[in-house]
C-alpha cells in the first residue's frame, strides 16, 4: 500500500513539475535556454526509488512529455527512461550524500539526455548539424540544472531517504528453528 501511495504521489509530483517547467520558468531563462527538470527528477527517481521505478515512470513522463510538447513522439521517453536506468547504476557505484557528487551525476544526466535527444532528431528529422550552437545550448542547460540542484539538494536528500525506506527497504525474515 505504501508503493501505490509513494507511486501516486509522484505522479502527482510531476504534473506539478510539469506545471513548473512550462510556466514558470518560460520567464526566467539564461540566454533564452530553460532547465530541464524532468532530467532532474528521473534521476532523483532512479537514484532513490530504484531502476524499475526510474524505468518505467522515466518511460511514462517521457511520453507523456512527447504527447504534450514533443515534435516526435518516443524519444524523450527512451532517454528518460534512460536517466532512471543511470540512476539505479550511478546510486550502486556512487555516493548520494554527497552534494558535489549528485551534480556530477546531474551533469552526467543532463549532457546524455540532450545528446541524445539531439542525435535522434539530426537523423529522423534530417535537422542541420550545428555543433556550435548546440553546445552553447548543452552547456547552458547543464549549468542551470547544477544551480537548480544546488537549491533542492536538501529537499531531494530529505524525500530520498523517504523513497528509498519505501522501495528499497530490506525485509529480512529470520527464523527460528
Amino acid at each position: 500500500m505504501r508503493k501505490v501511495v509513494a507511486i501516486l504521489l509522484l505522479v502527482l509530483s510531476f504534473f506539478i513539475i510539469y506545471f513548473i517547467q512550462s510556466n514558470f520558468f518560460t520567464w526566467f531563462t539564461i540566454a533564452g535556454i530553460q532547465p530541464n527538470i524532468f532530467v532532474i527528477y528521473i534521476l532523483f527517481i532512479g537514484l532513490f526509488a530504484g531502476k524499475k521505478i526510474g524505468i518505467i515512470l522515466g518511460v511514462i513522463f517521457g511520453f507523456y512529455i512527447d504527447l504534450v510538447i514533443g515534435r516526435q513522439i518516443g524519444i524523450s521517453g527512451i532517454m528518460l527512461g534512460l536517466i532512471g536506468l543511470i540512476g539505479e547504476i550511478l546510486d550502486k557505484n556512487f555516493s548520494k550524500e554527497s552534494r558535489f557528487t549528485i551534480m556530477l551525476m546531474m551533469a552526467t544526466c543532463t549532457v546524455i539526455y540532450e545528446l541524445g535527444c539531439y542525435l535522434f532528431n539530426v537523423v529522423t528529422l534530417d535537422v542541420n548539424l550545428e555543433i556550435i550552437s548546440f553546445i552553447k545550448i548543452l552547456i547552458l542547460e547543464t549549468i542551470y540544472n547544477l544551480i537548480i540542484t544546488i537549491i533542492i539538494y536538501p529537499l531531494m536528500q530529505n524525500l530520498g531517504h523517504l523513497l528509498e525506506e519505501t522501495f528499497k527497504a530490506k525485509k529480512i525474515l529470520t527464523r527460528y528453528f
